[in-house]
């Protein structure tokens, strides 16, 4: 595996970057689920960017594993190419992309990954399994750089020097859930490349997308001409394990909030203007002290199955974490609609409009909800716990 992640390495440090001008703010844009655009000026990148819809009757139960849910599946399922496409050529620069980074391996975040990259020639930045899935469709593993996120001494620390002022420092994290779905929630890599099989791949999470060995979440900081600025991004998350070492293959990468609380120290950061994070109150209640974030932006809220063109399928609604980030002087700012864009800069943060992408894509500014539709999301999301999602 060491020579692997060698080789994957090589093209990014082949060549210095060319020099770029600090941004003077960062646009974050979302674009469903958990999948984002990030804009640094001319510095762009789309972490997951899932826009494909693996349909939920493919998944399968398992008498073994019956609370794995999205552990196996009936069939393959192809990538909406016609849709990645779509969504790339309505975004700014004719699509045009530097980074495509993956949270973690599981279908609902990295199925459409590889496409990216081959579309744009984007280089991929992620775990294991990610980079095995991308070279299972044809991509050669120089564009793939295969990254821990491990802070123990005597491990390799990833800290990547993007250009433009831009600094991304990748932490290694778990994944939502517990000992009742070990599928989902353990950290699980590939052994190597999957097969691509008759129209796609297997989206199981026991199949071709385990969650790549946990998961990675990104510190960036930003040499902004008016002050530094800050932002911490993770797609998934769980308590019940955020403090316990993950240990994959024999080697220990490290706890979530042991890598977090290093990255933050490396960049000689006490708190973050942003935290783009989920997983509620739980896992807010351990991440807050460590980074003490100014904004709180929700990420991975809106389900797994919702088609992606009608727009967002219901408001965000979380009272009790809602109520702890107004305890700590944390600002919730939930999204409104898709491609809703958040302006970053050195006096804090702003909603940005985003009329033309929306109108590429149908979306309307703001997505309006019927009373009904609001009151029913409100009931559910307040007696479904984020541990029973795939976040």
């Amino acid at each position: 595996m060491n020579r692997l992640r060698v080789l994957l390495g090589l093209a990014f440090l082949a060549g210095a970057l060319p020099a770029r001008a600090a941004p003077h703010e960062v646009e974050l844009t979302w674009m469903s689920i958990a999948n984002w655009y990030f804009k640094f000026d001319d510095l762009r990148i789309v972490m997951d960017g899932y826009i494909t819809r693996v349909p939920q009757k493919v998944f399968v139960a398992s008498k073994d594993f019956p609370a794995d849910q999205f552990a196996f599946t009936s069939a393959p399922w192809p990538v909406d190419v016609p849709a990645v496409l779509r969504v790339q050529n309505a975004l700014a620069a004719d699509g045009r992309l530097d980074y495509v980074l993956a949270g973690h391996s599981h279908f609902d975040h990295t199925y459409d990954t590889a496409t990216w990259a081959a579309v744009t020639g984007a280089p991929i930045i992620g775990g294991l399994s990610t980079c095995y899935q991308a070279m299972g469709q044809g991509l050669p593993a120089s564009q793939c750089r295969v990254v821990s996120g491990s802070w123990k001494p005597g491990q390799p620390r990833d800290r990547l020097l993007l250009g433009n002022g831009v600094t991304m420092r990748v932490v290694r994290f778990n994944h939502s859930g517990n000992a009742s779905n070990p599928i989902q929630h353990f950290a699980r890599e590939l052994s190597g490349p999957p097969n691509f099989k008759k129209n796609g791949f297997r989206a199981g999470v026991g199949e071709d997308f385990p969650n790549g060995g946990g998961g990675r979440a990104f510190l960036f900081t930003i040499d902004n001409p008016g002050g530094p600025i800050s932002f911490f991004v993770n797609n998934s998350a769980s308590a019940f394990d955020l403090d316990q070492d993950i240990i994959v293959g024999g080697v220990n990468y490290g706890s979530p909030l042991f890598n977090l609380q290093a990255a933050m120290d490396d960049a000689g950061l006490k708190s973050v203007d942003v935290w783009i994070g989920t997983g509620g109150f739980a896992i807010a209640n351990l991440v807050v002290p460590v980074i003490h974030p100014k904004v709180y932006i929700p990420n991975h809220w809106d389900g797994l199955f919702n088609a992606f063109d009608p727009g967002m399928p219901f408001p965000f609604r979380d009272a009790v974490l809602q109520g702890f980030l107004e305890k700590n002087g944390v600002k919730l700012m939930p999204q409104g609609q898709y491609f809703d864009t958040y302006r970053l800069d050195a006096n804090g943060v702003t909603m940005k409009p985003n009329h033309s992408v929306k109108q590429k894509l149908g979306f309307s500014d703001v997505q309006q909800f019927a009373p009904a539709t609001a009151a029913v999301a409100a009931a559910v999301q307040a007696t479904v716990s984020p541990e029973d999602c795939d976040q």
